[in-house]
């Protein structure tokens, strides 16, 4: 576990065991609900093979990345509510995997996911602990790739003309299971768990071409505040 992650839930533990006989806030229609915390990204990766020329059987790796995030949310009734959630850009390394898994990091990348939630509040307005579901779509862009000198020399560049990555930004939707847990009539605690079911596809200056599936898998958790 990150050291951002390990402050996150220190620091929300001890809110929480303050606020252990504070009185319900309310999650009702019109209310408005800003929170910040902490969120980890973790791909689920399946790789493809680099097409020819060369590398027969070359895949990648992802790694995971944990950045500030948080969301706005309206509630247009009782249960039904609109989410924004936000995140400062998430930073992805890729390694080489399958036939070139020994040569470590080829690159890196920033992913910046764009998304917008549909989620159903179970339980009361006031209710101390409220589950809820979410579906929404995101727009995944990529951007700022980079690549190492262990890619440019499996694929033929040089430090002059190093061999460059661009990776494809895609639509796909989202899928969420959360709930939020009331410390006063303003403040709560909030967790979720995010699916993206996401497919892309890389590709060098080389005209090669890699496909991957991420199906990123988000979890995140954070104080909000009610207004």
């Amino acid at each position: 576990m990150t050291s951002k992650f390990c402050f996150a839930l220190s620091a929300l533990a001890a809110v929480a065991t303050l606020a252990l006989s504070s009185n319900a806030h309310a999650q009702s229609q019109g209310s408005w609900l800003v929170r910040g915390g902490i969120m980890q990204l973790a791909p689920q990766v399946t790789s493809g093979n680099l097409s020819a020329p060369s590398l027969p059987g070359a895949q990648s790796a992802v790694s995971n990345s944990t950045q500030y995030a948080g969301g706005i949310t309206y509630m247009l009734s009782n249960s039904v509510a609109i989410d924004l959630p936000l995140a400062l850009p998430f930073k992805h390394d890729l390694y080489g995997a399958g036939t070139i898994a020994g040569v470590g990091k080829i690159g890196d990348t920033k992913a910046i996911p764009a998304t917008v939630m549909v989620q159903y509040r179970f339980g009361e307005a006031s209710g101390l602990f409220r589950p809820y579901l979410g579906l929404g779509i995101t727009y995944a862009k990529f951007d700022g790739e980079h690549t190492t000198a262990a890619l440019s020399g499996l694929t033929g560049g040089t430090p002059l003309t190093p061999t460059t990555l661009s990776i494809q930004s895609k639509l796909a939707a989202t899928l969420q299971v959360g709930a939020s847990y009331k410390i006063d009539e303003r403040w709560f605690v909030d967790g979720a768990i995010t699916k993206t079911p996401l497919k892309t596809r890389n590709t060098l200056s080389t005209g090669q071409t890699l496909d991957i599936t991420l199906n990123p898998i988000g979890v995140s958790l954070g104080v909000g505040m009610k207004f």
